[in-house]
Order: C-alpha cells, then sequence, then structure tokens
C-alpha cells in the first residue's frame, strides 16, 4: 500500500508538472527523494507516468495528430501560407535527443539525483531567461504550421539539454523556438506535439531495458502511477498550455530559482 501512495503522488506531480516549463523529471526527482521512492524502479516509474501525461496531449491534439499520419478533417481550415506541420517536422526535432539520449542512457540515468536537479533547474531557468528577452526580432512562425526545417532542427538541438535532469524538454524547446523566430504559443504546440513519440519511444526502450528488474507486484504501482498521471494532465493540460503561451518564461525562471534553492537546503540539511 506505501508503494501504492507513492505512485499516486508521484502520478499528481508529474501530471502538473508536465506542461509547464519547470521540468517535471526535476520535480519528480526531488519529490521522490523526499517520500524515498528511489532506486532504478523509481526512474523507470517516473519515464513510463510521463507517458500517462503525454497521452494527454494526444486527446487534446488528436485531429492534428491524424493529419500528421495523412488523415485530414475536411472541415478543418487549410493554413492560409498553404504550409502545415508534418512528420518530417517531428522527425527532425526528436532526432538530436532521440539519438544522444540512446547512445548515453547509462549516463544520463546517472544524473538522476537531487544535486544535479538543482543545477539543471538555475541552468534552465537562465536558459529560459535568454529566450525571452534576446527572442528575435521578426516573428517567423506564428502558429507551429509556420515552423520551418532549420528551427525545427535548431529547438530539436535545444532539446538535448533537457537529458539533463532539471533543465526542461519544454522550457528548452520553447526558449529555442523564441530565438529562432517562433512564438511563445507556436513554441509550446510544437513542443507538446512532438513529445508523444519522443516519450513513447524513450518509456519503450526503458521497460525493454529494465524488464529484468520487475515483478508481477510492480504492475499495480506503474498502472496507478501512470492512470493518475493520464487524468490529471487531461484536466490541466488545456489550462496549463495556455499559461505557457501567455506568460513570460522570465516567470517560470523565478519559480525554478526558487525550488532550486528549496531542494539545496533540503539537500544541506540532509532531508533529501
Amino acid at each position: 500500500m506505501l508503494d501504492i501512495w507513492k505512485a499516486i503522488i508521484i502520478g499528481i506531480v508529474e501530471g502538473l508538472t508536465e506542461f509547464l516549463p519547470v521540468s517535471s523529471t526535476g520535480h519528480m526527482i526531488v519529490v521522490g527523494n523526499l517520500i524515498k521512492f528511489t532506486g532504478p524502479k523509481a526512474d523507470t516509474f517516473e519515464v513510463v507516468i510521463q507517458l500517462g501525461a503525454i497521452l494527454a496531449v494526444v486527446v487534446l491534439y488528436w485531429k492534428r495528430c491524424l493529419r500528421l499520419i495523412g488523415i485530414r478533417d475536411q472541415k478543418a481550415p487549410v493554413p492560409s501560407n498553404g504550409r502545415s506541420l508534418n512528420l518530417l517536422h517531428i522527425l527532425i526535432g526528436i532526432a538530436p535527443a532521440g539519438l544522444i539520449g540512446f547512445l548515453f542512457h547509462d549516463y544520463v540515468k546517472m544524473l538522476f539525483r537531487p544535486e544535479t536537479v538543482v543545477i539543471g533547474l538555475v541552468a534552465g531557468g537562465i536558459f529560459m531567461i535568454i529566450g525571452e528577452r534576446t527572442k528575435a526580432a521578426a516573428t517567423q512562425a506564428m502558429t507551429m504550421d509556420d515552423l520551418t526545417y532549420r528551427q525545427c532542427l535548431y529547438i530539436g538541438i535545444a532539446q538535448i539539454l533537457s537529458l539533463w535532469p532539471g533543465f526542461s524538454r519544454s522550457g528548452s524547446t520553447i526558449a529555442a523556438g523564441m530565438l529562432t523566430g517562433a512564438t511563445r504559443g507556436a513554441s509550446a504546440d510544437y513542443t507538446f506535439l512532438m513529445a508523444i513519440p519522443l516519450m513513447a519511444a524513450a518509456t519503450g526502450y526503458d521497460l525493454l531495458k529494465n524488464f529484468d528488474q520487475f515483478t508481477s507486484a510492480d504492475l499495480l504501482p506503474f498502472a496507478i502511477g501512470f492512470v493518475v498521471s493520464f487524468l490529471v494532465a487531461l484536466l490541466a493540460v488545456a489550462t496549463f498550455i495556455k499559461l505557457v503561451s501567455r506568460l513570460k518564461l522570465t516567470y517560470f525562471s523565478y519559480y525554478r530559482f526558487l525550488l532550486a534553492g528549496v531542494a539545496l537546503v533540503f539537500i544541506l540539511t540532509g532531508a533529501l
């Protein structure tokens, strides 16, 4: 029962933070250490329930997902410039982080500690401030349909930074999008849509790599955490995506700095 309650807590944390540029992984690592939910199984659990939150994006963007595979809603408006986001845009965006994550998977997992999260929270917050304050003067992409392949590549390269826990995948990619001339909203939409195949691949790889460590007793906590993460994210996703599109990244950076300070206090006092 103790593991089930821990799974519920982590699932709620994931569902609430996945769609904000504050690092859901960083939050789960800090909270997991506070409630003594750590180890290889906990690390894999955190990846699996992220997929639960990502499924909420599938629900929100289901029409867009169908368009990516060639199924278009006849009632959907066609972009005025004739362009539309396609699978190649998505593949270009996920390729850099996907490749580095695959090649250095074990090294990345070694970073899943509160100390590295503190560094990631601060560094990611600084990068987000840079993205907000030095964004491109001319807007080149009002919506994600306006994104070019080059912009997607730059966003994808920036996503490599999110392999460091605490840096934030959405924070790094939204900031990078703004630096390339995309609006905050276009960058956020592309970031969340791009997360679907990336997180699905990461979850599948993690499960296969650590399959021998799991027993039937692990299925229930994993399933509960997955469902809780999905349901909480489903309730939060629409509101949070609008919030990310409207609020400056600077505000989220301030929260990250505060969280890093609190986590550092916990580390120094031995609570983490």
